[in-house]
């Protein structure tokens, strides 16, 4: 991927005609409304910490066969913390909920910017749909073990969608309150659960042989990593918030490292704890033979059934939060792309008093109500296998999705360093470019990896056409914005000129008026 030569100081001065569409407090999200706690919430509630620890933690034990799964949220989160160094230090310059594709448009240039920006649409909102199939067959899962009465998972998934439709239409804080309130229930019980299972020791004993490097031998390491950096994906979200926060230079930073660290501690632990609870010995076979039910197995056994039930409960509201998170992720950058030209500008526009990206949020819902009703037409049907939401809609768009992320990172790494060379600032800057040079290689590295076993992550024979029918979505996603981003360039370089500029085309033309 090559660099624009138009510099940002040259697409600062894109003409007036060229940035008319910010006028009017519409075309800015409202500051302010986020400090530090707020933004650490929403950014965390996509992590889903439960249904990471019940459902990727069994599933990368059971599938991979690795039983150092905590040393690699180890490394992993030592990879993750170099890419946040320079990415944390770009978020101090660039301020646009954006958030990727602007800061690669800093680096890159406008081209690349916009072709990162419909990865970033495609991958979010393939997370966030993801999500439902999973979601809709827990909650008709819940109906039939406590209510007795039989429901279609889609009946719950299109209630989902609507629900969380509606609170993202809604102020941000509002959305920070519920996701805040579901997270932190959620993290308590399963620090239960890991000091119960610590407490109470399978029959090796508290033993630390999960991190111990030699587990990590083996053909499945590449995948395993695959499977964890998935359970990362929402730290990234901060910058996207930053026009909402009060001081983005310092919360936005503050966030990402508390978050990214957080994530790692606590994910090393508890699935530490897992294989603590079940004898290292013993953690892929258990995996194998429970799946998704191993952790409310443990439960069931340490702490009863009453925690348990609440368990249950509180893994469908994890799901919901993150729902909910990557809901808003995707609004803004919908509206940030409307507000550059990307998307139509409709998009570009807040709504009403709530100052929400309400036209964003409406296109999320309606994307995500579509594809739950093409699976729910489609998908179980042919074998009537009540668990085909599940393993097509969920692990099909959680994987497409997480290989976006990856993606995005990995180039973001680039654009940190493209973008403090180009500004002279590369001997300032010295240690935070070989961070994010050392990061970007590792991502590199998973993101060939996830290509390369993709049957494997979305469970499909390896001679399966999904094999590259599904990854290439997102490298379809990327030439398609790039084939925009050089139409824009050559038809209507004032539009490309502003590309990941975001609000600060609003300010400059906001001063070139009072100046005028």
């Amino acid at each position: 991927m090559t660099t624009d030569s138009s510099s940002t100081s040259s697409r600062s001065r894109a003409t007036a005609d060229g940035i008319s569409t910010f006028k009017g407090q519409e075309r800015a999200l409202r500051a302010d409304r986020l400090g530090t706690g707020g933004l650490l919430l929403s950014v965390l509630a996509a992590t889903a910490p439960l249904m990471v620890v019940a459902g990727v933690m069994p599933t990368t034990f059971a599938v991979m066969g690795i039983v150092g799964q905590p040393l690699l949220f180890v490394i992993l989160g030592v990879v993750l913390v170099l890419f946040s160094l320079g990415y944390a230090e770009m978020s101090r310059h660039v301020h646009n909920a954006g958030a990727f594709y602007a800061y690669i448009s800093r680096g890159l240039g406008g081209t690349a910017g916009s072709g990162a920006a419909l990865v970033a649409l495609v991958a979010y909102n393939s997370l966030q749909v993801g999500i439902y199939g999973i979601f809709g067959f827990e909650v008709s899962g819940l109906f039939a073990t406590y209510a007795d009465l039989e429901i279609a998972w889609w009946i719950p998934a299109l209630v989902a969608v609507l629900a969380v439709g509606a609170l993202g239409w809604l102020k941000i804080d509002v959305n920070a309150r519920v996701l805040g309130v579901l997270l932190v229930i959620e993290v308590l019980l399963v620090v239960v659960f890991d000091i119960a299972a610590i407490a109470d020791p399978g029959k090796e004993g508290l033993s630390l042989h999960a991190f111990n490097p030699d587990t990590l031998s083996g053909a499945g390491v590449g995948t395993a990593l695959c499977f964890c950096i998935a359970a990362f994906l929402g730290f990234e979200q901060a910058p996207v918030y930053a026009e909402e926060t009060s001081k983005p230079h310092e919360i936005v930073p503050r966030v990402m490292f508390l978050a990214v660290t957080g994530v790692a501690v606590f994910f090393a632990l508890s699935s530490w704890a897992l294989t603590v609870a079940t004898g290292p010995s013993g953690i892929v076979g258990a995996s194998q033979e429970q799946s998704a039910g191993l952790l409310f197995f443990l439960t069931e056994d340490r702490l009863g059934g009453t925690f348990t039930d609440v368990l249950h409960i509180l893994f469908v509201t994890g799901m919901f939060a993150a729902m909910l998170s990557f809901h808003n992720v995707v609004a803004r950058y919908a509206f940030a792309m409307g507000r550059e030209g990307l998307l139509p500008a409709a998009f570009g526009r807040t709504t009403g008093t709530s100052g929400a990206p309400g036209t964003g949020s409406l296109l999320q819902t309606v994307i995500a109500a579509v594809l739950v009703l093409a699976f729910a037409l489609t998908d179980d049907k042919p074998t009537g296998d009540p668990t085909a939401p599940v393993l097509h809609l969920f692990t099909w768009g959680g994987n497409i999705g997480a290989l976006g992320v990856i993606v995005l990172m990995a180039i973001a790494s680039l654009s940190v360093v493209v973008f403090f060379v180009r500004r002279g600032a590369a001997g300032a800057q010295s240690w935070r470019l070989v961070t994010s040079a050392l990061a970007g290689i590792a991502l590199v590295v998973i993101a060939g990896y996830t290509v390369k076993d993709f049957d494997v992550l979305v469970g499909a024979g390896p001679d399966s056409s999904l094999s590259w029918i599904l990854p290439g979505i997102i490298g379809l996603a990327l030439v398609v914005g790039l084939v925009q981003g050089a139409v824009l360039r050559a038809r209507a370089p004032e539009k490309h000129a502003r590309i990941g500029l975001g609000n600060e085309a609003f300010q400059l033309e906001k001063e070139a008026e009072r100046t005028s």
